[in-house]
C-alpha cells in the first residue's frame, strides 16, 4: 500500500514522494491565490477547483488561507471564513452550511505518535474533523484531530478543542468545555445584554438573507 493510500485510509503514513507532491501542488496554487486582490472570488473558486476543495454556494474564504492538500475539504453553503485560517486536511475536513469561522482559526487533522520511538519513524496521521451546520468558531480557535462539533454551537475565541462538542451550546477554554446551552430567547440579543433594534429584529425574525451577494 502506498503512503497516499495509507493516508486516505486514516492509517499511519510517511510523507514520502507521493504525499509531498500533493502538498507541493496545493501550496503552489495557494501561493497564487494569496497574492491576489482581496475577495477575488472567481480566482478563488477556480483555484479551489484545481486543488480539489469542494464547496457549496455563497462561500467566501478571505486571504491569506492555507491548507495541506485541498481535496480532503468539503464545505456546505454560505460559509464565511475570515483571514489567516489554516485547514490541515491530511484527514478529511467536513464543514456544514452557514458556518462562520473567525480569523486565524486552525483545523488540524494531522498529528504524530506520542511516544518518541514511534514518532521518530516519521509516521504521521490524518484523522477527520467534522463541523456541523450553523457553527461559529471564534478567532484563534484550534480544533484538533478527530473532533466533531455539533450543529448551532459557538466555540469561544482562543479555545483549543480536543474532544467532541455537542450541538446547541457555547463552549470555551483550553481544553474546550461546554459552558452553557444556547436558549431560544437569546435570539433577541446581538451582544451580551444588547438587544436588536426593531428594524434589525424584523430581519432576524424573517430569517434574514444568508447570502453575502445580495
Amino acid at each position: 500500500m502506498t503512503d497516499r493510500q495509507r493516508r486516505d485510509k486514516e492509517l499511519p503514513y510517511i510523507s514520502s514522494l507521493g504525499p509531498c507532491l500533493d502538498f507541493f501542488w496545493c501550496k503552489y496554487w495557494l501561493r497564487h491565490l494569496n497574492k491576489s486582490i482581496p475577495f477575488n472570488l472567481p480566482k478563488e473558486w477556480l483555484i479551489f477547483k484545481i486543488i480539489g476543495l469542494k464547496h457549496g454556494k455563497n462561500c467566501v474564504i478571505d486571504f491569506p488561507f492555507r491548507c495541506g492538500i485541498g481535496k480532503n475539504i468539503t464545505i456546505g453553503d454560505n460559509l464565511y471564513c475570515n483571514t489567516g485560517c489554516v485547514f490541515e486536511d491530511e484527514g478529511k475536513i467536513t464543514i456544514g452550511d452557514d458556518v462562520f469561522i473567525g480569523p486565524n482559526v486552525t483545523l488540524c487533522t494531522a498529528g504524530h505518535p506520542v511516544h518518541h520511538v514511534a514518532r521518530n519513524t516519521r509516521y504521521e496521521y490524518g484523522i477527520p474533523i467534522t463541523i456541523g451546520n450553523n457553527v461559529w468558531l471564534g478567532a484563534n480557535v484550534l480544533v484538533l484531530p478527530g473532533v466533531t462539533i455539533g450543529d448551532n454551537t459557538v466555540i469561544g475565541g482562543g479555545s483549543v478543542v480536543t474532544k467532541d462538542i455537542p450541538a446547541n451550546v457555547v463552549a470555551v477554554g483550553n481544553p474546550c468545555h461546554v459552558m452553557r446551552e444556547i436558549k431560544d430567547e437569546e435570539k433577541q440579543y446581538f451582544f451580551k445584554d444588547r438587544k436588536f433594534d426593531d428594524e434589525a429584529m424584523k430581519v432576524v425574525m424573517d430569517g434574514g438573507n444568508p447570502s453575502l451577494f445580495k
